[in-house]
């Protein structure tokens, strides 16, 4: 009895002593992990992780912060601290975000190739929220963004084919839908389905060949629309005739498990890996992979894409995967 009372007060001191070494931030309204980093002077890239692993008992349904409830904030690291890192500044992602900090060189020497479905004249799938229209080409592109900026924090060469000269990184959830986008080089968009997938893949090929003989991979990243009651989670296709087309999306897939099984266990994953004679996956030159986010129209993956955080979860996932991808092809 003895030694288990010591016990006892040692794990209660240990817990005291653990709380006392992180700093606590409480809740507002609308506050999300990603925003209340920010808030805290912290990289959401960088801490989003280590902010769920400190409070991951404390949080809600889609990893969302409880009003009123108290939260621990990661420590800063060493490296962060001494301010000796580069910096760039990108406009493409907004005033909120275009300046990046060049974290590692992990991803030094890859190149990627970041294509967000649809856009311009074609908003793609449209679901609907209440009064709000939810635009495919919107919620592809601004996960698109946060997964280009995630990699360019790691030094990786990216390239935004589909581009909006005014919509950068935003922490919303009801995107207005638009049709300015462009494609690389800022050429419009054309209507016609088979004239954009097209000039997509004429743009991407020809970047392709400056960087010959470098690890190249192309991201395109869509939301599917389907019955409001089928529940999607994120799956991937890859071209039949490409192994590592099909080795990408395996990693990406075992990534995106793994940490839906750390952040919210008992949750499950039910994404799905196939083969799939698209277009722009035949006929593009890097070896790609084709991903679609959630079903805009059922309510639950709805969250997926409304939640900022969740979108940043997402990019934050495929960046990891990406990352284990380029060092599995050095091997």
């Amino acid at each position: 009895m003895g030694k288990f009372y010591i016990f006892l007060l040692l794990i209660l001191f240990s817990s005291a002593v653990f709380s006392q070494d992180y700093k606590k931030v409480k809740a507002g309204k609308g506050d999300g992990i990603y925003s209340l980093l920010r808030k805290a002077d912290l990289n959401p890239g960088e801490y989003f992780d280590d902010f769920i692993d400190l409070n991951k008992k404390n949080l809600g349904k889609d990893l969302q912060l409880i009003k009123g409830n108290e939260y621990l904030l990661p420590k800063k690291r060493s490296d962060d601290i001494s301010g000796n890192k580069e910096t760039g500044v990108f406009p493409i992602f907004g005033k909120d975000y275009e300046k990046i900090e060049f974290r590692d060189n992990s991803l030094k020497g890859a190149v990627f190739y970041v294509v967000a479905g649809h856009g311009g004249p074609d908003p793609g799938a449209v679901g609907k929220k209440g009064n709000h229209r939810l635009c495919e080409d919107e919620y592809a592109y601004d996960v698109a963004l946060r997964l280009a900026r995630n990699l360019l924090e790691h030094n990786a060469t990216v390239y935004l084919i589909t581009r909006d000269p005014n919509d950068g990184i935003r922490d919303k959830a009801y995107l207005s839908c638009d049709k300015d986008e462009v494609c690389w080089g800022d050429q419009a968009i054309p209507l016609n389905p088979t004239k954009r997938l097209k000039q997509r893949t004429q743009e991407v090929n020809k970047l392709y060949k400056k960087y010959k003989g470098q690890y190249q991979r192309m991201i395109v990243l869509h939301v599917d629309s389907r019955y409001s009651r089928q529940k999607v989670d994120i799956f991937f296709y890859h071209d039949p005739n490409s192994k590592k087309g099909k080795k990408l999306c395996e990693t990406l897939y075992k990534t995106i498990k793994t940490k839906y099984d750390e952040n919210q266990p008992g949750r499950g994953y039910n994404g799905t890996i196939s083969d799939r004679k698209l277009y722009i996956l035949r006929n593009t030159l890097p070896v790609s992979t084709y991903i679609e986010l959630g079903n805009i129209n059922h309510h639950r993956d709805q969250q997926r894409l409304l939640i900022v955080d969740n979108r940043q979860a997402m990019a934050n996932w495929l960046m990891l995967g990406l990352v284990k991808d380029f060092e599995g092809s050095r091997r």
